[in-house]
């Protein structure tokens, strides 16, 4: 045994706090010498990433700027700002830890991510499936912000496509969130992808009807009133015999970017063949009804009352 440990062995226990005061306020009294010789570096990793995050803003308006003129869909140009916003930003977190010499810090900080983001990804299935869908959507050209779809029974506007959702506007001027792995999985229509669409209405004239007359003067108002382009043309078929009427179909071409066009299209036309089908006296019947109240019965019980009389 040495001296210095029979000397600390002989020590009382009032000498030992002592010590272990001195100890203690020798770590405080280094840990404040190494806070003021790293005060610089920490003063200035923060400037660093308070800089980072002001150029995040600028330059994703410039990437969104850059993009915008390369005639890219709205969508990808909100997607590639925020992607850029967040990487600059990430940037400067790791610049300012290297400013600050926590090099361990850092591998650790990454280590510690990788491990995160594997039981985050395991965890979040359905979250990342609708962030990657969302990425799709945006690099594809069949939906793009302004789009009037239709999907699952619900129909509107596009709005925002962003890395979780897909909002539409419905007719009703209500937000409808979709989440975006379901219009990737799914099939929608998309009527804004063309300019020009089919619009079609049906109707039923009279048993008594001369049929080639009611087909020409029907394909004739579609034709004054729809112009039809090359290519392009009227159809019209009869369908069926209905309960009253002869049923028929007509087809056209029209400007057609949204349901409302589609829904105009219809309106004007259905004025126009209703009005020509009065100016030829050509009848659109409705269904009629024959109640039975035993009629027959009442007749004769009224003829054998007046014998009587």
């Amino acid at each position: 045994m040495s001296l210095t440990d029979q000397v600390q062995e002989d020590a009382s226990p009032l000498e030992r706090v002592e010590e272990v005061k001195t100890e203690l306020v020798d770590k405080i009294l280094g840990w404040v010498d190494s806070a003021i010789l790293n005060l610089p570096n920490f003063i200035l990793a923060i400037i660093v990433f308070i800089l980072f995050i002001i150029s995040a803003k600028y330059i994703s308006s410039l990437v969104g700027k850059i993009i915008e003129k390369s005639n890219a869909s709205k969508s990808i140009q909100l997607i590639m700002m925020k992607v850029t916003k967040v990487t600059v930003i990430m940037v400067g977190f790791f610049v300012a830890l290297g400013i600050l010499n926590l090099n361990t810090v850092l591998t650790s900080v990454l280590g510690a991510a990788g491990v995160v983001g594997l039981a985050v990804g395991l965890a979040l299935q359905g979250t990342l499936n609708n962030t990657f869908s969302g990425v799709v959507l945006s690099f594809q050209p069949r939906i793009q912000i302004g789009d009037w779809i239709e999907t699952d029974s619900h129909e509107g506007r596009v709005i925002d496509i962003n890395l979780r959702n897909v909002v539409l506007q419905t007719p009703d001027q209500n937000m409808l969130i979709i989440p975006n792995a379901n219009l990737v999985n799914q099939s929608f229509k998309n009527y804004s992808n063309t300019n020009r669409g089919r619009v079609t209405v049906e109707c039923g004239v009279g048993y008594e009807s001369d049929l080639d007359l009611v087909q020409k003067i029907t394909t004739q108002v579609i034709k004054d009133n729809f112009k039809q382009r090359n290519g392009e043309g009227i159809e019209f078929y009869y369908v069926g015999f209905g309960d009253s009427s002869i049923d028929f179909k007509v087809r056209f071409w029209s400007d057609v970017r949204d349901k409302k066009d589609v829904l105009s299209g219809q309106h004007k036309a259905i004025l126009e063949i209703k009005r020509a089908f009065n100016e030829n006296n050509i009848n659109i019947p409705f269904p009629i009804r024959t109640l039975d109240f035993g009629k027959n019965k009442f007749r004769s019980e009224t003829i054998s009352i007046i014998n009587k009389e």
